[in-house]
Parts: structure tokens; sequence; C-alpha cells
């Protein structure tokens, strides 16, 4: 036995949860403050790709390593090393005047996220008490609400005040080295930072071929390249895109940015507890192909209606990634940290190619043809009838317990 606690640990989720939310709201200063960057240093819609790209490779490359070695080999303390990398990414990018150092700095605030989000998964898996949708759903969602709040904050910290001002969120990355730090010393103690190889007997067994397990993965990665190319359209371009069609201020943009994010962390806290009830499968089906509609109503529409359509598809889309990760990990049971950094890596990786590709085409055929083109892309969910159904052996519903 690997000693994993048998109670759902809330306090430790919301901990995690919260951690989650300062990594991401991190992260999502970059393209947040892209239309001052773009302005003040010249950059292309080209450069402003790579810019992501080179956070987002960092993060895709690194964390199903990080994954692989942490199954064999838990870190408890490893959470707060990595937000302590970021804190530094962005100090530097608070500071960075030439476009060299702003690949760098981004390129280590992908770092410290590659380290955060294979481990901290397994840390939610090992806190859920078996509940293992609602865990992973909760986690995610401190992401997705920090993903929305940097647009916010951005609009009326960093834009106001200029780049210098990015530096203050330095003290919001050393509250989250302190809270990762208390999170890995009750890792450390609870018994669930085995190697898995001794924390196998813990999953259901596999009763699927092994062949059938590679297909299902491989159409899993599909799915995930449909769902974050489409994000990655609306997080990286849709400022640009409402300023150009709709002749919206910068501050307006980043509202309406906030909006759309806000409403992808509604989506993905909604779609692990539906998918503990339903079926990972129905999540994934609904999540991806329902949005088809909306994305190709949404380049033809007005303003309003496009905010009103944007928040729409962020929240069915959203509700996929939780659902999509659990199942994975029902499929390959005892590699937690390796599914969960490959998928994150994978998500991560496709979100940077994505960008440099979509950054290309909009200076070669303008931004609304991005979205015109990306507008398909749900379509892919099509390939959710490949899917094997996934089934464990019910459970008795844990206790909450409050650490």
């Amino acid at each position: 036995m690997s000693g994993r606690p048998s109670r759902t640990s809330v306090g430790i989720l919301i901990a995690l949860s919260a951690a989650h939310l300062i990594n991401d709201l991190l992260q999502s200063l970059l393209p947040a403050v892209y239309p001052m960057l773009k302005q003040a240093l010249r950059l292309s819609f080209w450069q402003i790709g790579l810019i992501t790209l080179s956070n987002q490779l960092t993060a895709s490359l690194l964390q199903p390593l990080v994954g692989l070695y942490t199954d064999a080999r838990p870190q408890p303390f490893l959470l707060a090393v990595g937000m302590g990398v970021t804190l530094g990414g962005i100090v530097l990018l608070a500071g960075a005047h030439q476009f060299a150092w702003l690949i760098v700095a981004a390129a280590l605030v992908g770092v410290g996220s590659s380290v955060f989000h294979p481990e901290s998964s397994r840390i939610a898996r090992a806190a859920s008490g078996g509940r293992h949708g609602l865990a992973q759903s909760l986690f995610q969602t401190g992401g997705n609400f920090g993903s929305s709040l940097g647009p916010l904050l951005a609009a009326f910290v960093v834009i106001p005040y200029g780049q210098g001002s990015i530096s203050w969120f330095a003290a919001i990355a050393l509250v989250g080295v302190i809270v990762l730090w208390r999170v890995g010393r009750w890792y450390a103690g609870s018994g669930a930072a085995v190697p898995a190889a001794h924390a196998a007997a813990d999953h259901p067994a596999r009763t699927l071929p092994r062949r059938d397990v590679q297909i299902a993965l491989g159409i899993l990665v599909v799915l995930v390249f449909s769902k974050f190319i489409y994000l990655t359209s609306l997080t990286s371009y849709y400022t640009f895109y409402l300023i150009q069609k709709f002749g919206v201020s910068v501050q307006s943009a980043q509202l309406h940015l906030f909006l759309f994010l806000g409403a992808v962390a509604a989506g993905t806290f909604l779609g692990g507890p539906i998918g503990d009830r339903v079926g990972r499968k129905v999540v994934i089906w609904i999540s991806i192909l329902g949005a088809l509609p909306f994305s190709l109503l949404l380049p033809h529409v007005n303003l309003f209606w496009t905010g009103v359509l944007s928040a729409i598809v962020g929240l069915i889309m959203s509700s996929a990634f939780s659902a999509i990760l659990v199942y994975a990990q029902e499929l390959v049971p005892g590699r937690i940290g390796l599914i969960a950094g490959l998928f994150f890596g994978v998500a991560f990786g496709i979100g940077g190619l994505g960008a440099a590709a979509l950054g290309w085409i909009a200076d070669a055929a303008g931004i609304e043809f991005v979205y015109r083109l990306c507008a398909f892309l749900p379509a892919l969910g099509l390939f959710t009838a490949w899917l094997p159904d996934v089934r464990t052996r019910p459970h008795a519903q844990p206790a909450m317990a409050a650490d």
C-alpha cells in the first residue's frame, strides 16, 4: 500500500488551486502585455508568436521529463523551486527591452510551469480521496481563473504604469513559493510521496490491450490539438482581433479577454465533477464538438455577439481537459506524473506552435482570416467516437478532510 490519503483533503486541493492561480496568472501576463510590447518594441505578429513559442515549448518539452522523473522519485519540494524560476522570469520580463531578452524571460516562465504541472497534478490526485475529476477540476479552475486575471491586471496595472510594473507581481510569485513549500511538507508526510511502481495498486487495473491504449492516447492528442489551437487563437490574438475589427481600445479588448477567460475557468470547474458522474467520454464529446456551431458563427457577428459567443465557446471547450487528463490516467495506471506532464506538455507545445503558425498566417492573410480558419477546429471532436469506454469499479463516496 502507498499510504495514499483515503479522504478528500480539501485544504490541500484549495492550496494547489491557489498556487495554480498564481502560476497561470503570471503566465498570462505575457500574452496580456503583447499589445504594449508590440507597439513599444515594434514587433511583428511573427515575433509575438515566437515569444509564445519559447514560453510554451520550454514547458512542453520539459513537462513529460519532469513527470517521468518524479514518478520514480517524488520530489515534494520541487514545486516551490519551480515557482522560484517563474519569479525570476517575471523580474526579467519587467526589464526586457530587447526581443532576445523577451524570449529568455518567456522561456524561464515556461520552465517554472513545466515543473509545476506534473507534480502538482500528482498531489491533487493523491489528495482527491478518489474524487479524481473533482480534484483535477478544482486544481485546473485555479489556473484558468488566474489566466483570466492576467489580462484584467494588465489593463489596470501594466498598461497605465508601463512594463516595469510587471516586477510588482514578483511579490505574488513569492506567496506562491511559500504556499507550495507548505504543500510539499504535507505531501512528504502524507505517505503518498512514493514511486509510481509502489502506488500502482491504488489504480484500477488496465483491461484494454496495449494497442487500444496507444490508439486512444493518439485520439486524445488530436482532441487536445483541436482544443488548444482554437483557444490559443483567442488567448494570443483575441485583443488584436477586437482592436482591428471593431476599433475598441486596448483596455476594452483586455476586458473582453477577461470575460472569455472567466468563462474558460467556469467550464474547467464543471468538466471534472460532471465526468465523475456521467463519464469522461460524454464530457469530451460535448465539450469539443459542442463548440462547433458557436465557433462557426463567431467571425461573422458584431462586437456584442462576439463577446457572447467567445464566452460560450470558452465555457464549452474548457470542460474537456480535466476529463481528457483523468481519462488518460485511467488508461495508463500508475503513471500519474508522466501522463500529466505529457498532456500538459502537449497542450503547451501545441499552443506554442499554434501561436507561431497563427501569427505567420495573421501577417500574411490578416487576423480575421485566422478566426474564419480556426472556426472549423472543433469538428475534430468527431474522433471521440473511436475512444473506448474506460470503466472503473464504483467506490464509496469518500469523506472530506479539511487539512
